[in-house]
């Protein structure tokens, strides 16, 4: 790409872009123990509104979807305010933001929420530690989710894709990669399940695909990404067959119609 190319105005789906600069999602761990965006997130935000694009740090999409510590959430009407700020300062630049809605899954401690076990499609532990509020810790052993836990979490997302909207974001993009509960649904060394969410890459795949189409009902199909990492070993994640794995998931998401993969 040219330099004459790359600094053009663009349309990704719906969302009208002035450049073809996409900053990726860094999570910052700058918001509150509450999981409150914090001024310092609004400049921060404010002085990168110059890129086609922004798409934000990691975004918990419930008090149990959180899997690190200050990080921000969307799911509380204080959360949508204070995003609402964000927004504003990053359209008032001339810029375009969406928002990464995700859910961490196994990647969680009980010390983050609330005593809570964290949850995955299957009872397997994850390598490595994170920091808690007393000091760094192993990951725990999930607890693998019910059927009916896993609709919740479909609506949860759904929620957050609503609140995203009415906090002035111009589109969201689905987290279904580096570890985290959609990515470890997809792939089969985290995916052991053997009813209609686990086996065959099309029921590893139908979580994604709910979530797709819940969040798709909110927004329309121009202004819904999905981010995916099919090699990423991240979060002790891996895939008996990535090369044909992926390339199925693709080819399930492609009857979508997504405004980005």
């Amino acid at each position: 790409m040219t330099d004459a190319l790359l600094f053009t105005p663009h349309t990704l789906g719906e969302i009208p872009l002035t450049n073809r600069v996409v900053m990726a999602p860094m999570t910052r761990n700058r918001a509150s123990a509450e999981g409150l965006p914090l001024p310092i997130m609004e400049t921060y935000y404010r002085q990168r509104a110059s890129a086609g694009l922004i798409i934000s740090e990691m975004t918990q999409i419930a008090p149990d979807a959180l899997g690190y510590m200050k990080t921000p959430g969307i799911h509380s009407d204080e959360q949508v305010r204070e995003w609402r700020k964000i927004t504003d300062a990053v359209h008032a630049e001339g810029g375009h933001i969406v928002m990464q809605i995700a859910h961490t899954g196994r990647i969680s401690h009980p010390d983050l929420i609330g005593g809570k076990t964290p949850v995955a499609p299957s009872a397997l532990q994850p390598l490595g530690k994170t920091w808690t509020p007393t000091g760094q810790k192993p990951y725990v052993m999930p607890r693998a989710l019910e059927v009916p836990e896993i609709q919740e979490i479909v609506a949860q997302f759904a929620h957050a894709a609503a609140q995203a909207k009415t906090a002035g974001f111009d589109g969201i993009e689905i987290h279904a990669a580096n570890g985290y509960l959609l990515d470890q649904f997809l792939r089969s060394g985290s995916n052991v399940r053997e009813d209609a969410y686990g086996g065959t890459v099309a029921k590893r795949t139908r979580l994604l695909t709910e979530v797709i189409t819940a969040t798709v009902a909110v927004w329309g199909p121009g202004r819904v990404g999905v981010r995916l990492s099919p090699l990423n070993p991240f979060n002790s994640m891996h895939d008996a067959a990535p090369a044909t794995t992926f390339p199925e998931i693709a080819r399930i998401l492609s009857r979508y119609p997504l405004a980005y993969l």
